[in-house]
């Protein structure tokens, strides 16, 4: 069935000598993997590899077959251009970080409008503002409302928050918990918008431990979550 559609890339791989196998999140279809032969070899085609970089944003028209298998694109362009985000190490760094974590923890193959517009705004917003250091932070947070685990903050006044079951409480319990300090980190955080990200009190170790403290939550509601490669380049950016 072929398809046009905006898509965001999550990421590429190389496949055999010249080919891409691309991984995209499509605003018509979800995730949807795609095979790419002999693209870093042509020099004539309409497809170029500068296309599939990391949360670059195009509009394809391509092929879609059965929900698994790899698909074909006939044609694309990129239909939004940044003005600062691969050219900013900053902001690249932190591409390749949301890039990996969307990579990672998105897998639904069905159109997810609310989580698409989330993804492409935030990505925007990023482009075009320069006070970023804690826009990773904020996105984990916020992603997660799209994901299904947002933090129940009925209770946002207890002293505990449950990170297996996502609410704050008073009441006793096995398994892992915030309190002290992290408790108060994840408070902070939670409902923060990216245009107030920078009024946020962290600093490096509080950064790093909020970060700790996000990437375990995912690891508890996402099946088969891995933790992203580069983190630890955003670990000694923010120093």
């Amino acid at each position: 069935m072929q398809v046009q559609t905006k898509a965001i890339v999550l990421a590429s791989l190389k496949y055999g000598d010249s080919g891409l196998i691309v991984h995209c999140f499509t605003l018509e279809s979800g995730m949807k993997s795609y095979m790419l032969r002999g693209l870093l070899k042509s020099k004539k085609g309409k497809l170029r590899p500068a296309y599939f970089q990391p949360l670059t944003q195009l509009e394809l028209v391509a092929s879609h077959s059965n929900k698994g298998a790899l698909n074909s694109i006939k044609d694309a362009s990129v239909y939004h251009s940044y003005t600062s985000l691969y050219s900013d190490f900053v902001k690249q760094s932190i591409v390749f970080f949301i890039s990996e974590m969307l990579f990672n923890v998105v897998k639904e193959e069905e159109q997810n409008t609310d989580l698409y517009t989330f993804i492409e705004t935030s990505i925007n917003w990023l482009d075009l503002h320069d006070k970023v250091a804690n826009f990773h932070i904020v996105f984990l947070m916020n992603l997660t409302r799209y994901l299904g685990f947002y933090p129940d903050d009925a209770f946002a006044d207890a002293t505990c928050f449950n990170l297996t079951d996502g609410v704050f409480t008073n009441e006793s319990f096995l398994g892992p918990a915030l309190v002290g300090e992290h408790l108060l980190l994840f408070k902070q955080v939670l409902g923060t918008k990216f245009d107030r990200a920078h009024m946020l009190s962290l600093n490096v170790h509080s950064r790093q431990a909020i970060l700790d403290v996000l990437l375990k939550y995912y690891e508890l509601h996402v099946v088969n979550f891995r933790r992203p490669k580069s983190i630890e380049v955003l670990k000694n950016l923010f120093v």
